[in-house]
């Protein structure tokens, strides 16, 4: 074979090759994103806030957002988007959490990827309709004793996402600090409940289950 020819020949496999193994290969190069922010324990000789009844605020390094698995190009690939931008309020009343609601900005919630995070904005949540989400504590909680050891408390509220409401059950950790109370969670959510159709595009399919995961410094 010529060197001319061996040149014509080679050359279409490497693009063919380059196409085909080059999705593959960054694929396998996307690392999962790490596991969601929980409440902590406290230190022992920690000087807790000195009670928990009153209304409380979201403060300063909250953050909240969601957790799916796509496949891209054949791969599994879990993926996290997240935002500061969180705001509500929460009330103790007697050792009862009476009420609680929590806001998000969805069009600030970003990954690591400006692409998906635009095609999730305005594709997915279509943001201009429905900039925010919403989850909302329905009926009164009873709550243990809190401590700076963290304790599992089980809530049911109705979750807001592109305008539709459903109702959603969800564990919240809580633990008292020194400046407060912090609280975490991840509600299991099925997307078409919420009229959100899950992203597939031949290079990349998103499962139709995920997760809304929050983490709540609670401040007066």
């Amino acid at each position: 074979m010529s060197r001319r020819t061996w040149i014509l020949v080679a050359v279409p496999v490497v693009l063919v090759l380059g196409l085909v193994l080059g999705p593959l290969a960054y694929a396998a190069l996307q690392d999962d994103a790490p596991p969601a922010e929980t409440v902590q324990a406290q230190a022992e000789d920690a000087e807790l806030v000195a009670q928990t009844d009153g209304t409380w605020t979201v403060g300063d390094g909250s953050s909240a957002g969601y957790r799916v698995d796509e496949v891209l190009n054949g791969a599994d690939v879990t993926v996290a988007g997240t935002t500061d931008q969180v705001t509500g309020t929460v009330v103790v009343e007697d050792g009862v959490l009476s009420t609680a609601e929590v806001t998000v900005d969805v069009a600030s919630i970003t990954t690591d990827s400006g692409r998906r995070d635009s095609y999730f904005r305005d594709s997915v949540m279509d943001v201009g309709q429905h900039p925010t989400a919403a989850f909302v504590v329905t009926g009164p909680v009873d709550l243990p004793e809190l401590t700076g050891t963290p304790t599992t408390v089980p809530v049911t509220g109705e979750l807001t996402l592109t305008g539709e409401t459903r109702e959603v059950q969800v564990d919240l950790g809580v633990v008292r600090t020194p400046n407060g109370v912090d609280i975490s969670g991840s509600i299991p959510v099925t997307f078409a409940d919420f009229g959100i159709e899950a992203p597939d595009l031949g290079f990349v399919r998103v499962e139709d289950q995920g997760s809304i995961e929050f983490l709540l410094l609670l401040e007066t």
